[in-house]
């Protein structure tokens, strides 16, 4: 790629980033730390990749997703998701008209610019899918006319790695349909104090205003596909989603009691992707293999299925990650 060509895009990507900065600011007057979180959300909100956060309550999840949404001027509706739910919960229903004899359409909440899927576990089977066929698609059939839901579109689901008990685990299928996996950890003691400063008081808090317009997340979304991406680095990610799948290929053979099933096709796409976002974010024109590095793990964790081996061991899937990250050649 030429000199010019890289001087020209990177002017560009510096001119259509500007707005991730007024986003991190204004969410900052409501959150405290979560700088990872808020990061993983941007990467998947330029690379159009739904999210998976997982943690135990009281992390601020909720409040950093409805943030988010409102800071970027979206449509937002928060889904909370029960046993009882139902899939015309989500997409919407036909109802029948008594005096003209019709049926006429009531869309649901899945018809929004950010969906927060609270507790995604908490749902039987047939809602998760009804969930998870509109994130693939990106569109929703009510009776016999399908709407095309409105971009940017992107599902934010929660789920708690605790409590077990009255939950519906995601197949390994639909888990597969989120670009990340994200692990939400507590705050440090500076965070954690600075937190009890801010949130233990009465009175009305901060209203996150709109600062950025969803026009900006488009335009955005099309600098990435100008990035360059050298082919040593294209050689790189796809080795890192083999490894997953034939680990005795790439001197990995420890590995192969421990994989049911490695890594798919939608790896390679969104890991892709996403190092594309974390190179616009550090207003790069190119990416380098830290790019790749540096959201592997996200990408990769929940697309590796472990044996019952690799249960009996206690190992988990992103130590069998962190493996073939250490074992592949960096180019």
């Amino acid at each position: 790629m030429a000199q010019f060509d890289v001087k020209a895009l990177t002017e560009r990507i510096q001119a259509e980033s500007a707005f991730t900065r007024d986003l991190r600011s204004e969410l900052s007057r409501v959150l405290v730390g979560q700088h990872y979180m808020v990061e993983r959300l941007l990467i998947g909100l330029l690379a159009s990749g739904h999210v998976l956060l997982e943690g135990v309550p009281g992390l601020a999840k909720t409040l950093t997703v409805s943030s988010l949404a409102r800071a970027i001027g979206m449509k937002f509706q928060r889904i909370q998701f029960t046993p009882d739910l139902l899939p015309a919960d989500l997409l919407g229903t036909l109802i029948y008209n008594q005096k003209t004899g019709d049926f006429s359409i009531k869309k649901g909440p899945l018809f929004a610019n950010m969906i927060l899927a609270d507790e995604i576990n908490r749902s039987p089977a047939k809602v998760q899918s009804a969930l998870l066929e509109s994130m693939q698609e990106r569109q929703i059939t009510i009776g016999e006319t399908t709407f095309p839901l409105e971009e940017p579109f992107l599902v934010l689901a929660t789920q708690n790695p605790i409590e077990q008990e009255g939950t519906y685990p995601l197949p390994e299928a639909q888990v597969d349909r989120f670009m990340m996996k994200i692990r939400v950890g507590y705050p440090t003691r500076a965070e954690e104090l600075e937190i009890m400063r801010r949130k233990a008081r009465t009175g009305p808090e901060y209203q996150i205003s709109p600062v950025v317009q969803p026009e900006q997340i488009l335009a955005a979304r099309q600098v990435l596909n100008d990035l360059y991406v050298d082919e040593r680095v294209e050689e790189y990610i796809v080795s890192l989603v083999l490894a997953t799948r034939d680990p005795g290929e790439y001197k990995l053979s420890a590995l192969e009691p421990l994989i049911e099933f490695g890594a798919s096709p939608r790896a390679s796409i969104n890991l892709n992707l996403a190092a594309r976002a974390h190179a616009f974010l550090q207003t790069r024109a190119y990416i380098t293999p830290e790019d790749v590095r540096s959201v592997a793990m996200d990408v990769l964790r929940h697309r590796v299925t472990i044996t019952y081996e690799a249960e009996a061991e206690s190992i988990e899937a992103e130590t069998i990650v962190q493996r073939v990250m250490e074992t592949i050649e960096v180019p």
